[in-house]
This record gives structure tokens, sequence and C-alpha cells, in this order.
């Protein structure tokens, strides 16, 4: 899970081309000392017919600026500008498939709490495989229940992919895995299951897709709307609704979105099997749909492709 990341030739900073090894920043960045930065994860698919696009590149940027605006973070880039940004990042690295991540963060100058210092981008853009693993999206991933609950709706912005929010989730996944499990679930302060580490949740019961709402402290995902928007293509049945934990043991099937980990089933939650220990029939459909609409084999979801 944790691999070294394949050098690009080249990093996108502040509107120009720099060499990957030159891409560096100064020891008082505000971003590295305090955690006030925005970023995203975008893929970029091989088409079937052809050529290589981003998958929801638009949705990814505007949650990127929308997280910046909650930060009071003002952005130097318009939507339009990141886009290109991200498509050039593609292009110059000749990268067929890989991810992207964006970064708004802030740089240096003023120290200390108060200080407002200007917003600088970077992006970056690399080879990376499934997060969980290949293995996890065949077979599922094994998940435990973390000890830290999600930070609360009252101590947290959540719609914000925010990045000192991630210490929470670096705790609970390093939990899991010295655990020697694949992942970390996290609940809320409820005692309600929110989401995984980095991943959205859903489970499946008596043939009902559910998933935590976006009133619970989770992150609005876009593959997450990428699969209620299937879904629902496909006329499953599917409900925005909390969830106990107990309800998650007994689910016939769950699995996680993310862009980095696509959608991977979860066979195993705290030594509980779930269900047939196996990505059961739904999972695999919505598997198979996610596939096709990355690889622009659905014509009816074409509009969630940017072409490189």
């Amino acid at each position: 899970m944790a691999e070294g990341v394949k050098k690009s030739e080249k990093m996108w900073m502040d509107g120009a081309f720099v060499p990957w090894d030159d891409a560096k920043l100064p020891f008082l960045t505000h971003t590295f000392h305090y955690g006030l930065g925005v970023f995203e994860g975008i893929r970029c698919y091989q088409q079937t017919a052809g050529g290589s696009a981003v998958f929801r590149l638009k949705e990814h940027l505007r949650r990127l600026v929308e997280s910046a605006h909650i930060c009071l973070m003002p952005m130097p880039f318009t939507e339009p500008q990141l886009e290109q940004a991200v498509v050039e990042s593609f292009r110059v690295n000749k990268l067929a498939e890989g991810y992207a991540r964006p970064v708004a963060y802030l740089g240096d100058g003023a120290m200390g709490l108060g200080a407002v210092n200007p917003t600088r981008v970077a992006i970056a853009v690399w080879p990376w495989a499934a997060y969980l693993g290949d293995e996890g999206i065949k077979r599922g991933v094994r998940a435990k229940i973390s000890s830290l609950r999600r930070m609360s709706l009252g101590s947290s912005m959540p719609r914000g992919k925010i990045t000192g929010q991630y210490v929470n989730s670096i705790l609970a996944q390093r939990e899991a895995v010295l655990a020697g499990y694949d992942e970390a679930i996290l609940l809320d302060d409820q005692g309600l299951v929110a989401e995984g580490s980095g991943e959205n949740i859903f489970i499946v019961k008596d043939g009902v897709l559910f998933t935590p709402p976006l009133t619970s402290p989770i992150l609005a995902g876009v593959t997450r709307d990428t699969v209620l928007a299937l879904a629902g293509q496909e006329k499953l049945a599917c409900r925005e609704q909390a969830f106990t934990r107990d309800a998650l043991y007994v689910a016939d099937e769950a699995f996680f979105t993310g862009t980095a980990v696509e959608v991977t089933p979860i066979r195993e939650v705290d030594n509980r099997q779930i269900g047939a220990s196996a990505p059961g029939p739904i999972t695999q459909k919505i598997q198979e749909l996610f596939r096709k609409a990355t690889r622009g084999q659905l014509e009816t979801r074409r509009e969630w492709l940017t072409a490189v």
C-alpha cells in the first residue's frame, strides 16, 4: 500500500513546469508547520476507444476550490486554469494512465497561527496502482473498526479535503495495519459508521445499497457520487442513511469507494465475515459499471471524461 512514488519528469508549480527534483518548498512553508492546506486525488485512464481521459476532473477541482474557500485561502488560479494544468501535466509527462495530486498551500513569509501568507498551488502526476492492491479489488480487504472516532461536525470541516484533518485518518490507518488489517473504518461521535481512513463506505442488505448521508462527518466523495449515479441509472435501490457497526457486521456486502481505491470490496470487519467473504453480485456490478465509466464505455456518462 505505502509503495514508493515513481517520479515523473516534471511538476507544475504556480503556473509553470519545473523538473521533479527541483520542486522544493522552503522550510518555513506555513502549511508544512500547521496543516492548513487543501488537496485532491484525481485519476487519468486509458480509453477503450483509444487515447486517455481524466475522470471527473471538473468535480474534483470544484471541490479543491471550495475546500480553499472553506479554509479562507484565496485561490490564485481559476478552475479552468487548474483543469488545463492537470491535463497538461499528464501530457508533458507522457502518462497514459496515472494519478494527479493538486495541492493548494500557504507559502512561506510569516509564521504563527494568524499568519496570512500567499496561496501557492502545485500539481504532481505519477503512475499509481490500486491503493489497497489489485488483490484487494479482486478478493476484498479486511478492515478494523478504529479506536479513534471520525472528527465531529463541531470540530472539523468535513466538506473540505484539508491536509491537517488527515492526521486523524493516518493514525486510524496505522492502527489497523499494525493489527494485521488492510484498512480502518471510523465511527462518528454517535457511534455510527462514518467512513474509511481515506474512503467512503457502502453496504448492501437485502438488495439495497446504504451509505452514510452527507449530514454525517464524511467527505462528499466524487467516487461516492459516481456510485450513487450509476446505481440510480441501473435502478438499484440506494439509500443515504446512517447505519451502525453491527449493521455493517451483518451486511450481505460492503465496499469502499474513492479515487485511490476505486471500488474495493470489504470481505471482513473485526474478524467477522461479510456475506460470503468475497465480492458480492451488487459490488461486482458496481465495479464493472465504474470500470466502463472510467474507460469511456458508458455513452450516457461521457461528460465525466476530460480528454488528455
